[in-house]
């Protein structure tokens, strides 16, 4: 919410209770409001909506004695909007921007303000007195990278991260000057930022060039930052990686990641995570996934066969009498870990093993078996499809 909402909007009126309600009222008038404005008792309006948005604006302010005290001395500071923009007294226009009038421009429009009116403000929100308006700012994201073992990756882990990020510069205490002195940025007189022109009577802000936005100079630099008020600091930090991630994933962790400045919010830690291959199990989604080797008998008989399992004891599959190679089985649970705590299947392929060295009994058996199984030729329908194409 910006100064001039102070001066020019009578959240009194917008709520309907009188400028000497009492909390009470306020609460009661804005939760009977709210409820007929509400956007979900009016969907696709969009007046219901607007007013909705001014009746929360209002609330947010009267409803909090700290802000409301505020309010009502900037606008009996004011005059209830004696200074908005219209006709003057005595003939002509006074035309001046209220943008200017509050952010503490000096000398536009013939004014003579100095610092403008910001300083003014400083002090009745408390917004450091009679100093330079200082702007928070929210620190920078920062972006890593971890290695787990496939196993790590699956049941989650709390790894060890090396950081280097811009935080606030210890040897002078984030002021960038060498003596904890700086002095006000004459250019933006403090705020940080200027204004300029944008034709039809609106106007622009930037971040002021010469203080970086920072609202002060340096008058002896600092050697550790050069007057810049930061400097590169390392860190070591415990970071949770949940269970179930998978390779490549980008994690967010809000919060974590560079100091902000002037009281801002720390930026963001992003992690990138790589993952281990691990020679037994694969990944699919929240699934595991192992391939297991069976004999010729295994797969024609049936049978039941053991199947390892990550972490944990082996689990037994029955085996059906005639079972492929490449088919697939379930062992359910035995997969990953996923976000609501349960896990995943492990999908378990057959591989029917073929003899490469067989001994004479051996090869007897398979002949006598060919001959006992001797039936129509198994490729006879690839060939006739093969014609017919």
């Amino acid at each position: 919410m910006s100064t001039k909402d102070f001066v020019e909007k009578d959240y009194y009126k917008v709520l309907g209770v009188p400028k000497d309600a009492t909390e009470a009222e306020i609460k009661k008038a804005y939760r009977k409001l709210a409820r007929e404005f509400h956007p979900d008792a009016n969907k696709g309006d969009a007046k219901a909506e607007e007013r909705f948005k001014e009746i929360s604006e209002a609330n947010d302010v009267l409803g909090d004695s700290k802000r409301r005290k505020e309010y009502d001395e900037a606008r009996a500071l004011f005059g209830n909007g004696g200074f908005r923009p219209g006709p003057g007294g005595g003939g002509g226009n006074f035309n001046f921007d209220l943008g200017d009038l509050f952010g503490g421009s000096q000398g536009q429009g013939g004014g003579g303000f100095g610092g403008g009116l910001g300083d003014v403000f400083g002090g009745l929100f408390n917004r450091g007195g009679t100093g330079p308006r200082t702007h928070a700012r929210r620190g920078q994201d920062i972006e890593s990278e971890v290695t787990l073992s496939f196993t790590e990756a699956v049941d989650g882990a709390t790894v060890p991260l090396r950081m280097s990020s811009q935080a606030p510069c210890k040897a002078c205490s984030g002021t960038g000057d060498r003596n904890g002195t700086p002095r006000v940025c004459p250019t933006c007189v403090g705020t940080g930022q200027v204004s300029r022109g944008a034709g039809g009577g609106f106007s622009l802000t930037d971040p002021c060039a010469d203080c970086k936005g920072r609202g002060l100079i340096a008058q002896d630099p600092c050697e550790v930052c050069k007057g810049s008020g930061r400097a590169t600091s390392a860190r070591t930090m415990q970071v949770r990686i949940p269970a179930g991630v998978s390779d490549g994933q980008r994690i967010r962790l809000r919060g974590k990641g560079a100091p902000g400045e002037q009281g801002g919010p720390a930026g963001d830690l992003y992690v990138v995570v790589h993952v281990d291959a691990h020679p037994v199990f694969g990944r699919k989604g929240d699934n595991l996934t192992v391939t297991v080797p069976v004999t010729f008998p295994e797969a024609a008989l049936g049978g039941e066969v053991k199947v390892p399992t990550l972490g944990g004891p082996p689990v037994t599959l029955k085996l059906p009498a005639g079972t492929p190679n490449g088919r697939t089985m379930r062992a359910r649970g035995k997969g990953a870990t996923r976000k609501d705590g349960t896990r995943g299947d492990l999908l378990v392929t057959i591989e029917v093993l073929v003899p490469g060295d067989l001994s004479d009994q051996a090869k007897a058996s398979l002949e006598s078996y060919r001959e006992a199984t001797a039936g129509p030729d198994p490729r006879a329908e690839l060939f006739q499809a093969a014609k017919g194409a």
